[in-house]
């Protein structure tokens, strides 16, 4: 209820302040399990991509978030899962938890970098997403964002008002001549194909190496 409610308030005074960009919006299927999987530039792109998507999105987000009472109401209107950073358990529970939100019909973000940006390239990505896209055997849509690294920028206290554009891609299945989850290598070839789709549409630089691990989303 509070995420429905903060959808009819919030997103249309969003809107009208930042005036989004939006392109591919009918890509995201209206109902049915999706997944969203995004490039992450910045601490405001849980909060942009549920806004402008046709549906409710539910991401993790660092449990940090919901100590802090400036952050805790966003996070907890957005239906974000709180996750304490942690070892492989951890990220094996973060999954576990994507993968009930996808099994009850929802829509899930992940950003298969792991963590935010922070010169702007996009990184290479974990292989958590593959997993869930391969357990799940859901559509999963690209997202590319631009423009939300001058919103709220590492270290800001507070947004500012700038222009972003958001890109749906169309949905990508993935069937069984992918491979099963179990197998790493049918994991990264997954991934790959993932952040070749999230490249196209957010026209970044492309960074060879993974990014400083993090539980903004996902962990691969």
């Amino acid at each position: 209820m509070l995420a429905l409610i903060t959808r009819q308030l919030v997103a249309p005074m969003a809107r009208l302040v930042y005036r989004p960009v939006v392109e591919g919006r009918h890509h995201v299927p209206r109902r049915g399990p999706v997944i969203l999987a995004s490039n992450h530039l910045s601490f405001i792109d849980s909060m942009v991509i549920p806004l402008v998507a046709p549906r409710p999105v539910t991401f993790l987000a660092k449990a940090e978030y919901f100590d802090r009472r400036r952050t805790r109401w966003f996070f907890s209107a957005f239906n974000a899962v709180p996750v304490r950073r942690g070892n492989h358990r951890v990220a094996q529970a973060s999954l576990d938890a994507a993968l009930e939100v996808l099994e009850g019909g929802g829509a899930f973000g992940v950003y298969p970098e792991g963590t935010r940006s922070r010169d702007g390239r996009l990184y290479r990505g974990r292989t958590g997403v593959g997993w869930l896209a391969l357990t799940s055997r859901v559509p999963v849509v690209p997202v590319g964002l631009t423009g939300t690294e001058e919103i709220q920028p590492v270290g800001a206290k507070l947004p500012r008002v700038r222009r972003v554009t958001v890109r749906f891609g169309a949905p990508i299945t993935f069937g069984p001549e992918y491979g099963e989850a179990g197998q790493a290598r049918a994991r990264r070839r997954v991934t790959d194909e993932i952040m070749d789709r999230i490249a196209e549409l957010s026209g970044q630089e492309r960074a060879t190496v993974y990014n400083e691990r993090g539980i903004d989303t996902i962990p691969g």
